[in-house]
């Protein structure tokens, strides 16, 4: 009998991993540089790649999992379709005035991004409902036809229906959107009440034109995707994974692309907690560094953090619950993420007396100095050579030679001479200061939530995560650091940990005080059936998950609180109360004695158990052992120092104390003088510091 495979496959902004897992178990692993414009052509040829090392055919392969940046990267380089909004008469400007939120406090003339729609493509039409779904004004018909002549002569690519309170009621988006899409067959349409039933007219709205925004984008490089693999081979359906950790079929979230912005970042952190509670390890802090970015994660007792209050679009994507104001605000369940524009390829340059890191970057095509691709800017690559960090000839196992004279030269043309210093002083300040920017990043997702990351392990993975946790740890004082085997890859593992699930919300207000438990069961019961309904499973098959959204009345922001009916039978709504309570308390730092606490929406999440458990992991035989030395510079503490780089084979059977450098194929990981490392189970380093250790 033949084995069966399934593939994963993560796109990011410099490299495409993919992972071939067969039938037994058994991971191999490849990355590719992503090839964009069109990114398909990574994946199919990678995937072909993995098929012929294990000697399988194309017809083999059972399940095709799949993330992706396509979303976002149409949202940053502002590429994405051309969009018209209709609002409600009177409303043309929400997405200019947006929310009162400045993110930089000490900057009066900071100017918030542009909005994805322009005004001259924002449209009124005269109708009106009232907050409890109530008819206050009829669509007026000379309003919608006038609106139908200008879109006709707009021509757009995408068209977003949002009116006022649809999530009440959604009868007038829904016969607008009727209306236009019998007239306009190719544009890609969409309504707010299908994407968001919350209020919150300028979330709903901005939410809804995100998904507008990048679904002809999406849907065109799914279809190429679905072409390239069918033409490859490869006829299994297409699955996704989505921001909010679950994986679904690429034909429904060609309906709602806006659920995979977030999708590479949200697969590691999904394959994290799989790896996490294999390993004991319930409570970690995620750390994944590619070419492009830098993202942080908080897992707790097994569980990613959500949030509903997310930001994409600007210079650091991730929850909007404690700032927000830098992108476009995205309402919708997703893994509580982080982000900053700090890479290997992320561009160092000086600016005001001083060295700057991103968030611009090169990508891979150019690529960092040392590619010898044309760029001749340092990058965070360039500066992990130079203090021999990465190996001085090559990287990925010897497929992408480097130059480690034009990573000197970089620095020392950009930052040696306004700087006055040599290269290696250079160096280490870049490395210093993308470490200062990930640092925060990181408190995003625990001081911020009212966390202490000393009570953590560090899961550090991506291509350049293993080089720079063990640091990190050090400086948020962290005493162990986790790096999974299959570090650079290990996005597309996740993809393969993860279930096929769906989370969808809805608006419903009510006191604690006068909760209506039959109306409470009621809407829970219509939305577990819209999920099982997307999932096409029978809702008695899914495994559920429900949640309340709590605040205090007057507030504007809320906390999830977990509802299970048998808590509440016995502790009733007192335990409800409290559990809110205290969440708050840890996040905002203070509980108000006596207040009123309110209900704002409902959550549902309904999933498919994993059809491939985390059971086997790959052998340490697999692995590569190295034997040499290399001068590695730790600081102006310790200087350079000659420090042996060895393969996890060789960390068999006991710990070693740092310096140590370990290579992999994928990533490497440094560990200072400071650290020791040893291999612990499914062969993942495991680095514990010392108490009290300094660095630099």
């Amino acid at each position: 009998m033949n084995k069966t495979y399934r593939v994963a496959s993560d796109i990011g902004g410099t490299f495409t991993d993919l992972i071939l897992c067969d039938s037994e178990g058994k991971i191999s692993q490849i990355k590719v540089p992503s090839t964009s414009p069109n990114y398909s052509e990574g994946v199919v040829s990678g995937t072909l790649a993995l098929l012929e090392r294990v000697r399988a055919e194309p017809s083999q392969i059972e399940d095709v999992l799949h993330a992706c940046t396509v979303g976002t990267n149409a949202i940053l380089s502002k590429e994405g379709a051309r969009t018209a909004l209709l609002m409600t008469k009177g409303f043309r400007d929400i997405l200019y005035l947006r929310r009162i939120r400045v993110p930089r406090l000490y900057e009066p003339l900071y100017r918030k991004p542009e909005p994805l729609v322009p005004r001259h493509l924002s449209f009124e039409i005269d109708e009106r409902m009232d907050a409890y779904g109530n008819v206050l004004r009829p669509i007026e018909e000379e309003s919608l036809e006038r609106v139908i002549d200008e879109l006709r002569h707009a021509e757009p690519e995408a068209i977003v229906v949002s009116f006022l309170h649809s999530y009440a009621n959604p009868s007038h988006e829904q016969y607008v959107v009727k209306r236009l899409r019998r007239i306009f067959i190719d544009t890609f349409i969409c309504a707010s009440h299908d994407i968001l039933m919350e209020a919150g007219e300028y979330e709903r709205t901005s939410t809804a034109v995100i998904n507008g925004y990048i679904g002809p984008p999406v849907r065109r490089y799914l279809d190429s995707l679905i072409r390239s693999l069918s033409s490859a081979g490869i006829h299994q359906p297409l699955r996704l994974m989505q921001s909010s950790g679950g994986i679904m079929d690429a034909d429904a979230i060609v309906q709602r692309p806006v659920q995979i912005v977030e999708s590479g970042p949200a697969a590691g952190v999904i394959g994290a907690a799989a790896l996490g509670h294999a390993l004991g390890e319930n409570n970690l802090i995620t750390f994944d560094m590619g070419g492009t970015t830098a993202k942080a994660s908080l897992i707790e007792h097994g569980h990613a953090l959500m949030t509903d209050e997310y930001e994409v679009g600007g210079p650091v994507s991730g929850s909007a619950i404690l700032g927000g104001g830098n992108g476009y605000a995205l309402r919708l369940p997703s893994v509580d993420i982080s982000e900053v524009g700090a890479g290997g390829g992320s561009v160092a340059s000086f600016r005001h007396g001083t060295i700057s890191v991103g968030p611009e970057s090169v990508g891979s095509d150019p690529g960092p100095a040392c590619y010898g691709k044309g760029n001749r800017r340092p990058t965070v690559t360039d500066a992990s050579v130079v203090l021999g960090y990465l190996g001085a000839d090559s990287l990925a196992g010897g497929a992408l030679p480097i130059d480690a004279a034009r990573s000197v030269r970089a620095i020392e043309e950009h930052l040696c001479q306004p700087l006055s210093c040599d290269a290696t002083s250079a160096a280490f300040g870049i490395h210093a200061v993308v470490n200062a920017n990930m640092v925060q990043v990181i408190k995003t997702v625990t001081t911020y939530r009212g966390r202490d990351p000393r009570n953590f392990t560090l899961f550090g993975f991506g291509g350049n995560g293993g080089i720079h946790a063990v640091e990190l740890a050090r400086m948020l004082r962290i005493r162990r650091v986790l790096i999974p085997y299959g570090a650079g890859t290990f996005s597309a593992f996740g993809l393969l940990t993860a279930r096929e699930a769906l989370v969808l919300t809805q608006a419903l207000l009510m006191s604690t005080g006068q909760m209506d438990f039959e109306r409470l069961s009621q809407a829970f019961a219509a939305l577990e059936d819209r999920i099982a309904s997307s999932l096409q499973k029978a809702p008695r098959s899914l495994q559920w998950e429900r949640a309340l959204a709590m605040r205090y009345r007057g507030q504007a922001f809320e906390i999830d609180v977990p509802y299970r009916q048998e808590e509440l039978a016995e502790g009733g709504i007192a335990h409800l109360e409290a559990k809110f309570a205290d969440e708050h308390e840890r996040t905002r730092g203070h509980r108000i004695q006596d207040a009123m606490i309110e209900i704002v929406r409902l959550k549902a999440r309904g999933s498919v158990m994993s059809t491939t458990p985390l059971n086997q992991a790959p052998s340490s035989a697999d692995l590569r052992k190295k034997k040499a030395n290399r001068n590695i510079y730790f600081g102006p503490s310790y200087g350079f120092m000659s420090v042996p780089i060895i393969g996890r084979p060789e960390l068999v059977g006991g710990r070693r104390e740092g310096p140590l450098i370990i290579e992999d194929y994928d990533a490497t990981i440094v560990v200072p003088p400071y650290a020791r490392a040893g291999l612990g189970s499914f062969d993942s380093v495991v680095v514990e510091l010392d108490e009290g250790a300094t660095y630099g």
